[in-house]
């Protein structure tokens, strides 16, 4: 190694080696490799997001219809046979609470869960959820568990 074989890390150096508008001796004067007129040769242009050339974008052919609730919450259900799945493979003893529902994958860690009655539970479980079907919680309490709604 020597000085004549020096060259910066891999990745570290970024420019770009074309210097644009720099006068017609550089070869890159004049219209700076944008070619002429057009949205694209101007200052500050930027394609907007779902544009198609000037044709109707795709986003307002479509029709629409129907309301959508700004205000509307989504549960993430869990059924009363997936909790005693879990029971039957020894992944819970005792309690179910959203760490252990996180845990396991059955909801993401800003979701709200709740608890479905599809299924039968046989294990005695403290449940914590943020809602209960009727049939769940009165499956869950049949069976000598708690329903807790946080």
């Amino acid at each position: 190694m020597d000085l004549s074989n020096l060259k910066p890390a891999e990745g570290s150096v970024k420019n770009n080696s074309k210097r644009l508008g720099r006068g017609q001796g550089s070869g890159k004067g004049g219209t700076s490799t944008r070619g002429h007129k057009g949205a694209k040769s101007r200052s500050g242009y930027s394609r907007k997001l779902g544009f198609e050339g000037g044709q109707m974008p795709l986003q307002r052919r479509v029709p629409k219809f129907g309301f959508t609730n700004i205000n509307r919450k989504e549960y993430q259900g869990i059924n009363l046979d997936t909790l005693q799945q879990m029971v039957d493979d020894k992944k819970i003893k005792t309690t179910v609470d959203l760490d252990t529902i996180i845990a396991f994958r059955l909801a993401g860690k800003n979701d709200l869960v709740k608890i479905l009655g599809r299924g039968e539970l046989k294990a005695k479980l403290k449940v914590s959820a943020h809602k209960f079907t009727a049939s769940a919680k009165a499956a869950i309490e049949a069976a000598g568990g708690e329903a807790v709604t946080l």
